[in-house]
């Protein structure tokens, strides 16, 4: 992460932790956010996390397990969940559909199967254009159907609308999940050009490290 990105991050009052997934916690004059809880082994981290930082709430970017694998956690300590109505199904156990292992959607399923759900009592709706303890949500489709993303003053939380991968020049590049691993790989290209073309300071994708508008116009400009 360059100093820039830091000093703005801190402004902006946004911390990163790596729970497989990237999670984030938000500080606003509104509140206090956590964004996506990590894949279930850090599940007794997170807990330890919500008991440090005492969020409002947590917002849970899409169900995917690396991303919503400790929500459980946060619904039995009596916070809201929020998430996009697509999203609710399979964050409760109606649905169980996983992309990963690509390929392989019976043992996704399995897979799907084996993590802890979130009682549907514990789940808000959230949609875009609506308010997060100061930050606005933003439908971001294509790599699920429901994800969403937060924005404020420039700063926008991706999801895994975008990743970070290294470029292989000792640097990190913009990069989008693999067809197999999008719902709507199609969808997932036209968010990706959506984002390109806001007018962002800072990218923080699902994966990896933060990332410049530059970098993800360049991605964006690649057709597939």
């Amino acid at each position: 992460m360059t100093a820039l990105s830091a000093d703005l991050l801190s402004r902006e009052g946004v911390q990163i932790r790596r729970m497989y997934a990237n999670v984030f916690l938000l500080s606003s004059p509104q509140g206090r956010v956590i964004v996506d809880s990590g894949a279930l082994p850090y599940a007794p981290a997170y807990a330890r996390l919500l008991r440090q930082f005492r969020p409002d709430a947590v917002l849970v970017t899409h169900a995917h397990v690396d991303h919503a694998g400790g929500a459980f956690v946060a619904a039995r300590s009596g916070l809201p969940v929020l998430a996009h109505p697509l999203e609710h199904a399979q964050l409760t156990g109606q649905r169980h559909e996983l992309p990963y292992p690509a390929g392989n959607p019976q043992l996704g399923a399995i897979i799907s199967r084996l993590h802890p759900k979130v009682p549907a009592h514990a789940l808000t709706a959230v949609d875009a254009g609506q308010d997060v303890l100061g930050w606005e949500v933003l439908h971001l489709p294509g790599h699920s159907h429901g994800q969403i993303g937060l924005l404020r003053n420039g700063v926008l939380i991706a999801a895994d609308a975008v990743l970070s991968a290294p470029d292989g020049r000792g640097g990190m590049r913009a990069a989008l999940p693999h067809a197999p691993y999008n719902a709507d790989h199609a969808q997932a290209l036209q968010t990706i050009k959506h984002i390109a073309d806001m007018d962002l300071r800072l990218i923080l994708p699902g994966h990896g490290g933060p990332l410049t508008p530059e970098q993800v116009r360049e991605r964006a400009e690649r057709p597939t």
